[in-house]
């Protein structure tokens, strides 16, 4: 069974920066893809950004600008740089992979982000 562990979040500052960190328990090149999803009390899990196995970037309009997604195959991991936090990025940020064939999609637990003065 694939794992997904999340790091890196936290209580920070508007304006702060925080990176979040994603090790698999595979080699993240056999994903089709890899991403962030987000969910924010009371709201609905929103995707913020994927990585596709060609390199591929797509962020969430909400984001662009302020989140990178990026990937280390040598460490086996997914990044997320977030700048100029806003309070409302509070969330719980959860990794996930996907392979297309067959069909399958993993989840990590999540990592809070809390985003208050």
């Amino acid at each position: 069974q694939v794992q997904l562990v999340e790091s890196g979040g936290g209580l920070v500052q508007p304006g702060e920066s925080l990176r979040l960190s994603c090790a698999a328990s595979e080699l993240i090149f056999t994903f089709d893809v890899m991403g962030w999803y987000r969910q924010a009390p009371g709201k609905q899990r929103e995707l913020v950004a994927t990585i596709r196995s060609d390199g591929t970037l797509t962020y969430v309009d909400s984001v662009k600008g302020r989140f990178t997604i990026s990937r280390d195959n040598a460490k086996n991991t997914v990044s997320l740089q977030i700048h100029s936090l806003k309070p409302e990025d509070t969330a719980v940020y959860y990794c996930y992979a996907r392979r297309v064939l067959p069909a399958v999609q993993y989840w990590g637990q999540g990592t809070q982000v809390t985003v208050s003065s």
